[in-house]
């Protein structure tokens, strides 16, 4: 019997089978939690679809936008039709500009540095105000998030969505201290460089993914399904009493100095 079974969980940004979401929803269904994945476009159900057989039991697919409201609230009434409660929210969605991440800093555009936080932050706590009554009918309901170094320390190339990064892991604790009492723990996973779609998009990832082999105190890049096991204990009974915190799951590279 697995970790996560008779739990209800959605895994938010599978865009294609090297997502850090991909590796949470495999480890997801390997210890029994039946599964919501949520696609932004039709090219990434076209994506997902394709993925599906490596897991045990169908999931429920439903287009999202993280961004739009009435999205959003198709996404809450679907599930209220289909399930009781959601045990496990994982929120793995970040976007900004291509310009405004390859430009220095200080030359992010207003409306650049808007959409950034828009997707990358605030649609946690529009993820979370949307499912809010599914996720207290759960009892025990846990909230994960993706975040990254670059959220406290200033990374090269990391730009604008450090920024945003910054920004969701204070959204993480304001979360964890409104929703305790009812039940629901809100953490972040802050991993190490892996080679993603996302990440494809940041300028350096080959040098970062060489830092840590060479500089951690574990010399190994990590993978998405270290990823996945890691939101495993946080989605599990296992973490009942962890909340407003960031597991850095990145061979220990945070602690080393540069």
């Amino acid at each position: 019997m697995g970790l996560l079974e008779g739990k209800v969980a959605l895994v938010a940004g599978v865009a294609n089978k090297r997502s850090i979401a991909w590796g949470i929803a495999r480890a997801f269904d390997r210890e029994g939690a039946a599964l919501i994945l949520p696609y932004q476009i039709e090219r990434f159900k076209e994506n997902l679809d394709k993925l599906l057989p490596e897991l045990s039991q169908p999931p429920m697919t439903i287009q999202l936008d993280v961004t739009d409201d009435v999205s959003l609230a198709n996404l809450a009434n679907a599930l209220k039709e289909r399930y009781d409660a959601l045990h496990i929210l994982v929120h793995s969605v970040a976007h900004a500009k291509t310009e405004d991440m390859s430009r220095r800093f200080f030359q992010t555009s207003r409306d650049g540095y808007h959409f950034a936080q828009d997707v990358s932050s605030y649609s946690l706590t529009a993820l979370t105000q949307a499912l809010h009554p599914q996720l207290v009918a759960a009892g025990r309901a846990s909230v994960i998030t993706m975040t990254h170094e670059g959220a406290v320390r200033a990374m090269p190339n990391y730009n604008v969505m450090g920024v945003a990064k910054a920004a969701l892991e204070a959204t993480v604790r304001y979360l964890a201290l409104d929703l305790g009492s009812e039940g629901i723990r809100v953490n972040a996973i802050s991993a190490g460089p892996v080679k993603t779609l996302a990440a494809s998009g940041v300028k350096g990832i080959s040098t970062a993914l060489s830092a840590t082999r060479d500089r951690a105190p574990i010399p190994e890049n990590i993978t998405t399904e270290d990823v996945g096991n890691a939101a495993v204990f946080l989605a599990s009974p296992w973490s009942t009493h962890i909340t407003g915190s960031v597991i850095y799951v990145d061979s220990g590279s945070h602690i080393v100095g540069y």
